[in-house]
């Protein structure tokens, strides 16, 4: 690629950042369609992100960018502009600026992740799903889960807090689905869902004991890199059935690229 004073740039903010797959998806698109952009990584910590949010305002070239691990909450306080899934969930994970350097967000987590079960052949209707964790990945997956049709969601988190206040959200706005808080603890579920960022690092605390997985669960995890998480590796071992967290990207890239104004095709 090759980059000029008129190459119009996007970003994906987080952290840590060595995980993200945004550029790598998305600057192969803009070589194949002869666009002259680039999307980079900006590692931003949580309490510099208003300072460097307040900065992207300022800089007419930068058009938007993705937003994944710590800051999907976050950013959704410093938008101007929220669409009705990012604000149902209060939390954004694609921001596009205006050129009047307003910021226009929205999150398509839920959707990706839903997507991406049914493009793998697994369809979550009916399902009683165990999700660990209660942010912004897993406040949309919650969401999606719930409209998808599972039978019963249990959330657990390290902070039980905030699982509670999660679960009390997703009852606001499906108030005949069954979901309620429970244990880090694999039993008889049919899917379990790793929406925490334990697995970034391989020195990482797994999320809850692989050991008492049960061949007939399927694990997922949301972590793209490594692909092969430890929890994911372990279940593997298990002789459960394992969905990788490059499907929850992959299967939105297309509406987080409309939401960017970048055409797909």
């Amino acid at each position: 690629m090759a980059i000029s004073g008129k190459t119009a740039v996007y970003g994906i903010i987080a952290d840590p950042i060595g995980h993200v797959r945004g550029p790598s998806l998305f600057n192969p698109l803009f070589e194949r369609l002869g666009i002259d952009a680039a999307m980079v990584p900006f590692h931003v910590t949580a309490t510099s992100l208003q300072r460097a949010v307040a900065g992207f305002r300022a800089i007419d070239s930068l058009k938007g960018w993705l937003v994944t691990v710590p800051h999907k909450v976050g950013m959704f306080h410093l938008c101007d502009v929220v669409g009705i899934s990012g604000t149902r969930l209060q939390a954004v994970n694609v921001v596009r600026r205006e050129a009047d350097g307003r910021l226009v967000g929205d999150n398509y987590d839920g959707q990706g992740f839903i997507a991406g079960l049914r493009h793998d052949g697994i369809e979550p209707k009916g399902l009683d799903v165990l999700m660990l964790g209660a942010g912004g990945a897993a406040r949309a997956i919650a969401f999606a889960l719930a409209d998808a049709g599972v039978r019963r969601l249990a959330i657990a988190n390290r902070t039980r807090a905030n699982a509670e206040a999660l679960a009390a959200t997703t009852r606001k706005f499906f108030p005949a689905f069954q979901v309620e808080v429970g244990a880090a603890v694999a039993g008889d579920q049919d899917l379990i869902v790793n929406a925490t960022s334990a697995g970034l690092t391989p020195d990482d605390a797994l999320p809850l004991d692989a050991a008492s997985l049960k061949p007939r669960t399927i694990v997922a995890d949301v972590i793209m890199n490594p692909e092969m998480t430890r929890l994911l590796g372990l279940a593997k071992e298990r002789g459960c059935r394992i969905h990788l967290g490059r499907h929850m990207l992959d299967s939105q890239f297309s509406l987080l690229a409309r939401h960017l104004s970048v055409p797909v095709s």
